[in-house]
């Protein structure tokens, strides 16, 4: 008798079929190189560069903050990656600079650089971005070159440029028909580049600098320059200084008595961060900047109150910077969905962002630098208030950048 054959039944055969195609996949998975969208999985690494110790630490602990803030808003990451930090102290010493970025850049391997506060580290850092075509965002230093002669495709600023407070101050103390001034800043890029813009908006409007004095960085003795200031007796005095000494210079003009019969001018970062420690001796003091204390605007609101919530402290200009450098980097990862080897669709996304900044609607120029209101402000309590707009839409004239 014959045995019967067993014919397979419909379901055998799928669960053959099945079984092949499971088969293939795997042998075929072994050969293909990773897909770009499985790559795209790894996290994004960023290289921060900040002061951490010395006069400008608390500076740096501010931008890091803000920066890691906006990216924990957006659930950790930047255009869809994760995030992993790198940090590096740069000791604001620009002798230490270019090794500190090369570090960065080549051994760790970041995709984009983040710092820094002092100009001249950040003038070191932009020269290892151009050299070695990595993408930097600077948050706050605001050396004229970086947008100028050593302006490039991958070197953004969210801050501002040294000339623009500046400029503004200038063009506002000849509005109120100041006639002579003396400067006064620490000898470095910051300082000269930002006296030099208000002797540029205060003399187109009519006035004189009679006197420029500097100072080596960081020294903080100021007696015998006080001393001459009180012997000149020019209607205003502009001075660059940030952090602890201008704390120090502050308190010393008002223990001179100057503050009493010549008024005291500067940007903002002569008052930003260093109130409490001024006391009684900023009360009244007119500052311009790109930010300021009662601004109004819902978005400055929300990124104050989630700044005060995470860190128990009020968010300053250093902060509104670091803020807005993620700010910038998450729009052009979105665009080229965090693909970062796409560079030119990046950049250009980048260029052409519009970003809700703390500080009021933010553009920027050809040359990367911010297209922003410079605001006047005055010293009132513990605060910068905005008491009106020195310039609106400044730009900085981005001289010597061939972009």
């Amino acid at each position: 008798m014959k045995q019967a054959q067993h014919q397979p039944s419909r379901r055998d055969m799928r669960r053959a079929l099945t079984a092949v195609a499971a088969a293939l996949a795997a042998m075929v998975s072994l050969t293909l190189p990773i897909a770009p969208a499985m790559a795209q999985q790894q996290k994004i690494k960023i290289g921060l560069m900040l002061p951490y110790t010395g006069t400008y630490a608390a500076l740096g602990n501010a931008i890091t903050n803000a920066f890691k803030l906006y990216v924990d808003e957006n659930g950790g990451k930047l255009g869809g990656r994760e995030v992993e930090y790198f940090v590096v102290d740069d000791e604001s010493d620009p002798s230490k600079a270019p090794d500190n970025a090369n570090k960065l850049v080549k051994r760790d391997k970041v995709d984009v650089l983040v710092g820094t506060v002092h100009s001249g580290v950040a003038l070191a850092m932009a020269k290892v971005a151009r050299d070695n075509s990595t993408l930097l965002i600077i948050p706050n230093a605001g050396a004229g070159d970086i947008t100028g002669p050593l302006c490039a495709p991958n070197i953004f600023r969210t801050s501002f440029s040294n000339w623009q407070p500046g400029y503004a101050m200038g063009k506002i103390a000849a509005e109120q028909k100041k006639k002579t001034a003396v400067t006064f800043t620490w000898k470095y890029a910051a300082g000269e580049e930002s006296t030099g813009g208000f002797k540029e908006g205060f003399e187109a409007g009519g006035g004189k600098v009679v006197k420029e004095m500097t100072l080596p960085f960081p020294q903080v003795e100021f007696q015998s320059y006080l001393t001459e200031i009180a012997a000149l007796k020019p209607d205003v005095v502009y001075v660059f200084f940030a952090g602890g000494g201008a704390v120090k210079f502050v308190k010393d003009y008002a223990a001179a008595g100057l503050n009493k019969t010549i008024p005291l001018y500067g940007p903002g970062f002569l008052t930003d961060g260093t109130l409490e420690a001024q006391g009684d001796a900023a009360q009244g003091l007119l500052t311009t900047l790109h930010y300021a204390d009662g601004l109004n605007n819902p978005k400055d609101k929300a990124f104050r109150a989630a700044y005060l919530k995470a860190f128990k402290a009020e968010p300053d200009v250093y902060a509104v910077g670091g803020y807005d450098a993620a700010q910038l980097l998450n729009v052009g990862l979105t665009a080229v969905k965090g693909d970062i080897s796409k560079r030119n669709e990046l950049v250009a996304a980048m260029e052409s962002a519009k970003i809700d900044s703390p500080r009021g609607p933010m553009t920027l120029s050809k040359a990367h630098n911010p297209v922003q209101d410079i605001y006047l402000r005055k010293v009132e309590g513990k605060e910068n208030k905005v008491i009106g707009v020195a310039v609106k839409a400044l730009a900085d004239p981005a001289r010597g950048c061939k972009l």
